[in-house]
């Protein structure tokens, strides 16, 4: 039996996937449609972990001089025989990843670009012995080349050799063959980023406008570009007095099922390892995102649950999106947010739309500024996916599946108890009337937090979860005591209770459960509630522990709302 392809996580070499054994999903359709739109500068915005960095390396691969036709056997663009003949292995290809030109200060920033563009003019050592080339034009090359970011005064490169570095390179590498150049520019707006937030934007900004202004802009050495990225940055912030710039975003239909995992891919691949019964887990937590008016899975999520099922096919989903990329943008906007907002992110949550008028141009500089740019930036980085166009530039916009809608209530949990942390005597309080027994002042403090969150009522949402929720939040509230032994979902008796807490220097054991209440009688479940602790035992764990009195609370909750209810207390 042959054995099974190996899943690439990971890994963002074309080459390396095609010849090692790895899982490919055919994506060089992007080639064939890159050259049939011709665009002489293209610009891909896409969430980060949806395949740009490998498309980058595909185009790699493909262009450049001394391609592997075998790479692309039996691909999608192999059948293009009349275009593989003219563009395939015909060209000089310069191609950078700036994904990793992080920096806290400027120089620093300036030495890390230094050595990334020095160590693709490494690639091209044959232009020192280049018959085609000047003794000017190999110093030219000479001053490009530099590979240790620590060593600029072994190998310095001015500020000028710098800006106008991948101008200089394309146009030897175009009078050594003879043919134009084509530069590809991964993770373009990284180094803004990273500027934006360690104080140095005004610096970066200046110096990657030249440098692709340069390289870009009237360079009759250059073929075609292609760039990629997160965000689509203001022409007068970068790209100034490029006319001729094409830019693809996750609005545009063009090159829509070229990034990410289409419907059928998906179903592909779980075919391939007998998986198919695992579609709809994939479907709900890993799907929804719309490129175009193509609904599209985040790649990176499925390559990594796949890998995780066939190890053990009872694997349940997680979220992988969150610990590959930053979530300070929902942090941001809770800061920002007013009530308005709040009830927005509340209805998101739960599954419906919010409409927002969308701005796909800004710079760094204002991502930040105004609510309005904050929730552009959540569209843009995928954290919300059109639903509906309204009207220009306006969209109903959602959370695109379980994994995002996770993200935003973490998010949104972790914002809230550090709020409520913030007032210590009302969290005190809250906490001291649970061992005192006083479960009105309970219900009142807690129905009072419940109204600074969201509410989950999501029609969807199994009961559980929405139990699950408000666990969350109580349990959060009730860790401020930093001298309770605090217990979450511990075995008891002949089940598994909610909450379990110990109080060692008064002996008073306190048990809650919780239950979420689809209709208004929130009493009913409160009974519920305080029925199972009896019926389960709950309290037996504290009674071994020689908890003396034991307190019993039954919360029901519904949206915003809740009851508190108590069993008569009892000493042991």
């Amino acid at each position: 039996m042959k054995t099974p392809a190996k899943l690439p996580i990971g890994i963002e070499d074309f080459k390396k996937i095609r010849t090692e054994g790895f899982y490919y999903v055919d994506k060089t359709g992007m080639i064939t449609e890159l050259l049939n739109n011709w665009g002489e500068i293209n610009l891909f915005t896409r969430p980060r972990r949806f395949g740009k960095s490998l498309n980058m390396s595909m185009l790699k691969y493909f262009f450049s001089f001394g391609c592997d036709p075998e790479l692309f056997q039996g691909l999608a663009v192999a059948e293009e025989r009349e275009l593989c003949e003219h563009y395939m292995g015909k060209f000089p290809v310069i191609s950078i990843t700036l994904k990793n030109a992080e920096a806290q200060n400027f120089k620093k920033a300036q030495a890390l670009l230094c050595s990334i563009i020095g160590s693709e003019a490494l690639r091209f050592q044959f232009l020192m012995d280049s018959e085609r080339l000047s003794a000017e034009e190999k110093e030219r090359y000479r001053r490009l080349i530099h590979t240790d970011a620590d060593s600029l005064q072994e190998f310095p490169m001015s500020d000028d050799v710098l800006k106008g570095s991948l101008r200089t390179l394309s146009q030897l590498l175009c009078r050594h063959y003879g043919q134009k150049a084509i530069l590809l520019i991964d993770e373009y707006d990284v180094p803004l980023d990273r500027a934006q937030q360690n104080g140095y934007y005004d610096e970066m900004v200046d110096l990657i406008r030249s440098m692709f202004g340069q390289a870009l802009k009237t360079n009759e050495s250059l073929q075609f570009a292609v760039l990629t990225g997160c965000l689509r940055i203001a022409k007068e912030s970068i790209f100034t007095g490029l006319n001729n710039l094409n830019v693809i975003s996750i609005t545009d239909d063009l090159f829509h099922e070229h990034f990410g995992f289409t419907d059928a891919e998906v179903k592909a691949l779980l075919e391939y390892y007998g998986l198919h019964d695992k579609y709809s887990d994939l479907k709900e937590w890993y799907d929804g995102y719309r490129f175009g008016e193509t609904s599209i899975y985040c790649p990176w999520d499925v390559i990594n649950h796949v890998s995780r099922l066939r190890v053990n096919p009872d694997a349940r989903p997680r979220a992988y999106w969150i610990n590959s990329s930053g979530n300070s943008i929902i942090r941001t906007l809770l800061q920002k947010a007013t009530p308005q907002t709040r009830m927005e992110l509340d209805r998101l949550v739960n599954g419906d739309a919010v409409i927002k008028k969308i701005n796909e141009e800004l710079t760094y500089r204002e991502l930040y500024d105004s609510l309005d740019n904050l929730w552009s930036v959540l569209f843009t980085t995928g954290y919300l996916t059109k639903k509906a166009e309204i009207d220009l530039n306006t969209y109903e916009l959602v959370i695109p599946n379980r994994e995002i809608r996770m993200i935003f209530t973490e998010q949104i949990l972790d914002w809230f108890q550090k709020e409520a942390r913030e007032d210590a005597p009302a969290l005190d309080a809250f906490c001291e009337a649970f061992c005192q027994g006083d479960p009105a002042a309970i219900e009142h403090q807690f129905a009072s937090y419940l109204k600074k969150t969201i509410s989950i009522r999501d029609t969807a949402v199994r009961k559980e979860r929405k139990e699950n929720f408000y666990h969350g939040i109580l349990l959060g509230l009730l860790s401020h005591r930093e001298d309770w032994l605090l217990l979450s979902s511990v075995e008891s008796g002949i089940g598994y209770s909610d909450i379990l807490i110990e109080l060692p220097d008064k002996n008073i054991g306190i048990v809650i459960e919780i239950k979420y209440s689809e209709s208004r009688n929130l009493e009913a479940a409160c009974q519920k509630a305080l029925e199972q602790i009896e019926e389960k035992n709950y309290a037996d764990r504290l009674m071994e522990d020689d908890m003396d009195t034991i307190l019993k609370y039954g919360i029901a909750c519904r949206r915003n709302t809740c009851m508190v209810r108590m069993a008569e207390s009892e000493r042991y």
